[in-house]
């Protein structure tokens, strides 16, 4: 089983808490598949909700491919994400819920089909942000104080 990333949104671990991880297909044109094989892909800001029974994917920024010429596709047009219908049916239940959002954290080949890692989210305060950096900064001198520690044997 082959995966090669496309691209990642870095900033939705800093921004959201992860709560769960699914994997969904996505549906493209001929172009499409092409500027994302090239790696000319853009997450950031996207989102992905629930509309007639069906997952669709916002904001994602996909170039046009350079030899499109007159078949090439919108950028930023909503693409439709392709799940299970039970799995869609859950998703539409959860984000029903005070706060949570679907968030893309990558886009990926597997096996040669184009996927994206959807995430279930919640948002983080200011002050938890705050208190990420902090833990990451101690655990940070920790592994330096234990690396310093026992560098002298």
């Amino acid at each position: 089983m082959t995966v090669k990333t496309v691209t990642e949104n870095r900033k939705a671990r800093h921004e959201y808490h992860i709560l769960e991880t699914y994997e969904a297909g996505l549906a493209l044109t001929g172009t499409e598949v092409k500027s994302l094989r090239a790696g000319k892909a853009n997450l950031q800001d996207s989102y992905a909700r629930v509309e007639n029974a069906e997952l669709m994917l916002y904001n994602m920024h996909i170039s046009p491919y350079e030899q499109g010429n007159r078949f090439n596709h919108e950028p930023k047009r909503i693409r439709r994400l392709l799940m299970h219908k039970q799995e869609i049916i859950r998703l539409l239940g959860k984000t029903k819920e005070k706060g949570l959002a679907l968030i893309p954290l990558k886009v990926y080949f597997k096996n040669g089909l184009a996927k994206v890692e959807l995430a279930l989210a919640k948002g983080k305060k200011l002050y938890d942000r705050r208190d990420d950096i902090a833990a990451r900064d101690a655990q940070r001198e920790m592994d330096r104080a234990v690396k310093e520690r026992y560098k002298t044997y």
